[in-house]
């Protein structure tokens, strides 16, 4: 089976082909019919529907499905793995433009540490960007920043330079100088995972107490910790279990129990004809044949290696949702209409590789990006709204406790 290289990228992009797909099944790392658990929404529930699913024999049947992970949240995990994989040294020889945020150092913020466009919710448009300095200027006034208010179909180029990745997975500039009249970029780039054939079960919950303390010895919270009760009907008295003691009865949830699969499916599509609206002018000229077709390139390339890399850092969804996938991740490239698609393979080193050499192409069309992360300084108004809430989620905590 065929790898994808560089030439294949370029052709792809430059031609008329609609797609790079992917269609990945996946079981439960438990095996065959082992319980999964998808993610919950408001109200406790699932995300339920039913879809049309060729059956073996060709057929079509109404199925019930059930999503296993979002859109947004799979582009989460492709960033992430972009991330693991900076961090991990792997594009050392060739860095990726990133713009973070530190806030080491800072009181009640040490925790949070470092936050990068790869991390940030609205990336390179995120309040958090926007709400930091560059050398003592805040970003968006900063000559970097007032860059991204002209980004735009026919000048994709301030995001390719500062943060490409906005171009694959989608960006809304709302919170900028213009509002909702901001920069708005597609994703190009789109991910699910859905379980197919779901069927919701039951689970249950229980805990027997070592110390078998009685829900009659009723006792205060208070901000110590809690002292007994003079008396079961004494004010504000509670059971020992809201201190963490006591049996917990048994119970079933029949509503979040997990579900049992025929199987899941990651469907992964990467849309050519969104990047070919992507334009690339060069130090504010007239966009080139060449530099539109290098950027374009490079982009492609960048959405495969994150989806590659994602691939090797496997399918551990969330608490008892690992799932493992039946083959290795295959792609389809869609070229001619009604022509069978090629069948084409990339592992994460082969994609790391060929985004090297696309980007080495781009330089020698004129378009480059930065090489060292755009490091910004929150700046004090964002500390301090930082540094209040962390009190007031202190002081909720306390309350709680005492009430």
């Amino acid at each position: 089976m065929k790898t994808i290289d560089l030439k294949t990228l370029q052709s792809a992009v430059a031609g008329s082909a609609a797609a790079f797909r992917a269609r990945t099944r996946l079981q439960p790392a438990g095996g065959e019919g082992d319980k999964a658990f998808p993610p919950t929404y408001a109200g406790a529930v699932y995300a339920t529907e039913e879809r049309r699913v060729k059956q073996t024999d060709g057929s079509y049947a109404t199925i019930p499905c059930v999503l296993m992970d979002s859109v947004q949240s799979q582009a989460n995990r492709l960033e992430e793995a972009l991330q693991l994989a900076i961090d991990a040294g792997r594009f050392d020889d060739c860095p990726l433009p990133l713009i973070e945020v530190d806030f080491s150092g800072l009181e009640l913020l040490d925790e949070i540490g470092r936050i990068t466009s790869l991390q940030a919710p609205h990336r390179a448009a995120d309040a958090i960007l926007r709400d930091s300095l560059l050398d003592g200027t805040p970003f968006r006034k900063s000559d970097i920043g007032k860059k991204l208010d002209y980004a735009s179909l026919n000048n994709a180029t301030p995001l390719y330079e500062i943060c490409p990745t906005a171009l694959i997975f989608g960006i809304w500039d709302s919170t900028g100088p213009k509002g909702g009249l901001g920069a708005k970029f597609q994703r190009a780039l789109v991910s699910e995972i859905v379980g197919i054939n779901a069927q919701t079960g039951a689970k249950t919950s229980s805990r027997i107490d070592p110390l078998q303390i009685r829900a009659a010895a009723k006792v205060m919270k208070s901000k110590d910790g809690y002292t007994l009760a003079k008396n079961d009907s004494a004010k504000g008295a509670v059971s020992p279990s809201e201190v963490n003691h006591g049996n917990i009865p048994p119970d079933v949830d029949q509503k979040t129990g997990g579900v049992t699969l025929h199987y899941a499916e990651q469907t992964t599509v990467l849309s050519l004809p969104a990047l070919r609206r992507l334009r690339f002018p060069i130090n504010g000229g007239v966009p080139t044949p060449e530099s539109d077709a290098a950027g374009r390139t490079v982009l492609a390339a960048l959405a495969l290696t994150a989806s590659a890399l994602a691939a090797e850092n496997g399918y551990d969804l969330r608490s008892r949702c690992l799932l493992w996938p039946e083959d290795e991740l295959q792609w389809e490239l869609l070229e001619k209409p009604g022509a069978k698609p090629s069948v084409l393979t990339l592992d994460a080193e082969s994609a790391i590789r060929t985004l090297k050499e696309a980007v080495a192409a781009a330089v020698k069309a004129g378009l480059t990006w930065r090489k060292e992360p755009l490091k910004l300084t929150p700046a004090p108004q964002l500390v301090e709204l930082l540094q209040r809430s962390q009190e007031i989620a202190a002081a909720e905590a306390t309350e709680e406790d005492g009430a």
